[in-house]
């Protein structure tokens, strides 16, 4: 059998005089290391790609984090400085991945930025600047140089008991990083909380009805994949369940 290929859709970044399409390699290299599968930049150029040919020939999609954020009015609310910086090329991609993974029983894994995507896509929408509202956390990045330190574990989260989220870590509390300035604000229709941090912010949500593997998790276990349990079995989970697609493809 074929290693599994994972659709990654890139951030665009201008750099050199150029315009670039990439995404960070800590998501590439947790994809290949530790789920096993073989991720596939998809450039933000959604107009000229045929994305269902596309999704016919990957067997999971993994959306990234990022320094950008989903643009407000996608939401339903007007832009601000406070949400910026806006990357609308790769909204627009990721948005028609993300329906398109769902809609057709494809893995889905949405971390930071993405499981804020998945919100929007579903109809939710999100805070920003959440460590100034009453009675919540500052989640923001550490101002450090070192980016271990930037992704220390910092604050535990609660995970719900019987949950789909619980199957593949354990029910009760896990401690996670935490690098974001935005979050879920109102959960979307046909998504579920399946962990939350201590002042109440959404970590991580599961796609209800979905076919396969479908979660958005706020922090990101993609920087200690190899060195965390929890972190690990999420990255495991999802190649195994890219892989059960894979097979259930050959088959056909």
């Amino acid at each position: 059998m074929s290693v599994p290929l994972v659709a990654v859709p890139a951030d665009v970044r201008s750099f050199e005089n150029y315009t670039w399409h990439a995404t960070p390699d800590t998501y590439l290299k947790a994809a290949i290391r530790v789920a096993g599968v073989v991720p596939v930049i998809v450039p933000a150029l959604l107009p000229e790609l045929d994305l269902g040919a596309l999704l016919a020939r990957v067997d999971g999609v993994l959306v990234t984090g990022s320094a950008s954020n989903v643009h407000p009015e996608r939401y339903g609310v007007p832009a601000s400085t406070a949400h910026e910086p806006f990357d609308p090329e790769r909204d627009r991609l990721t948005e028609a991945l993300i329906r398109g993974a769902v809609e057709g029983g494809l893995p889905l894994l949405a971390i930071c930025r993405g499981h804020q995507e998945l919100n929007v896509a579903f109809g939710g929408s999100l805070a920003t600047e959440i460590q100034e509202l009453e009675g919540r956390m500052d989640h923001r990045a550490l101002p450090h140089h070192d980016q271990r330190e930037r992704f220390a574990v910092r604050h535990p989260v609660t995970v719900a008991p019987d949950g789909k989220l619980a199957a593949i870590v354990g029910a009760g509390e896990l401690r996670v990083n935490s690098l974001h300035r935005q979050a879920i604000d109102r959960l979307a229709d046909g998504l579920v909380a399946e962990a939350s941090a201590p002042d109440g912010t959404v970590e991580a949500v599961s796609v209800t009805g979905a076919t396969a593997f479908a979660f958005g998790m706020q922090w990101h276990p993609e920087y200690w994949a190899e060195t965390d349990e929890p972190s690990r079995r999420i990255f495991e989970a999802f190649g195994a369940a890219c892989r059960q697609r894979r097979e259930a493809a050959s088959s056909r």
